[in-house]
């Protein structure tokens, strides 16, 4: 179980960008880690855009923005080029890292029940250490606690 004020849990995922990228490759940066269910639904992508509309803010805080979630690489490369993300989104289909950090629960939704991502989002420090956790997040203003806290 990933905690606030422990090291963050390192881990390797494929990029969007076809690379292979591990958490621990960005210290000396703060990471936003953040999960969403799936890419092309409304929440994800009011998410998405919120977090590309303040790219340039987190950038000047000497912050990286990595987005997690179980779909393949085609698709998250169909939703950085439609919506202009300038961030990687990483591919976690067997949600290994999101059982990992947590955010892989059972979820219900119209009378079924289904496992899935529970939106979350990690603020990691320079050293690789967990400092703030927001889960079951609610997209509206959700990016501007994310900057104020770092702020």
């Amino acid at each position: 179980m990933v905690a606030v004020g422990q090291m963050a849990p390192d881990f390797t995922l494929e990029a969007s960008n076809g690379e292979q990228v591990k958490l621990s490759d960005f210290r000396g940066k703060h990471v936003v880690l953040y999960f969403y269910p799936k890419d092309m639904t409304p929440g994800c992508t009011t998410e998405a855009c919120d977090f590309r509309d303040a790219y340039g803010v987190f950038q000047k805080k000497d912050t990286v923005i990595l987005g997690v979630s179980p779909d393949p690489a085609n698709r998250h490369l169909k939703f950085i080029e439609k919506h202009d993300l300038p961030f990687l989104l990483l591919v976690d289909e067997q949600h290994e890292v999101a059982e990992l950090y947590d955010v892989w629960k059972l979820k219900k939704n119209f009378g079924k029940e289904y496992m899935g991502i529970e939106r979350s989002t990690f603020l990691i420090n320079k050293e690789g250490e967990l400092v703030k956790e927001w889960r079951k997040v609610k997209v509206k203003g959700h990016v501007e606690e994310v900057l104020s806290y770092i702020e």
